[in-house]
């Protein structure tokens, strides 16, 4: 079987949002996912947008993807990119595409001079965990993750004078 890793097109839109909707629903949470096909088009393809996609397929049938945007490390001085997704079909896993994925994101981080390529993984997700640890990757332990979304940005946001 023949993999590529190529940048999305506007016309991949269904094809990213399926891998969403599918991935959503690995993680159970499936009732969070109101992102529509014309949404998406705007935030990953409008001007200025820094939302990038990477597909992957073997044998030109679209397998996963990879969602990513930069961030900044003030300590390093560099940006860097963060992995706001990664998913690959479950039929194909462990065919390399979700290493490959990654790896592309490496070389792009590296050829860019970023710093570091970083994710969030839930912490019930062992296969990814593991997959992750034997890439070289490292879990940042000392740090817990905040959100502030939906009516409470809002209400937040309200507070501001």
């Amino acid at each position: 079987m023949k993999l590529q890793i190529r940048k999305a097109l506007k016309s991949d839109i269904s094809t990213i949002l399926n891998f969403i909707k599918l991935l959503a629903d690995y993680e159970k949470l499936s009732h969070e996912v109101v992102a529509t096909p014309q949404l998406l088009e705007e935030q990953i393809f409008g001007d200025k947008s820094p939302v990038q996609v990477l597909i992957a397929e073997l044998d030109s049938k679209p397998v996963g993807f990879a969602l990513y945007f930069y961030n900044f490390s003030t300590f390093l001085g560099r940006k860097g990119i963060y992995l706001e997704d990664l998913f690959v079909l479950p039929e194909t896993r462990g065919q390399g595409v979700g290493k490959s994925l990654l790896q592309a994101l490496a070389v792009q981080a590296v050829a860019e001079g970023c710093g570091r390529v970083e994710w969030s993984v839930l912490d019930w997700n062992k296969p990814a965990i593991d997959f992750y640890k034997s890439i070289g990757a490292g879990p940042m332990d000392e740090w817990t993750v905040y959100r502030l979304t939906g009516e409470n940005l809002k209400a937040f946001a309200g507070g501001a004078k």
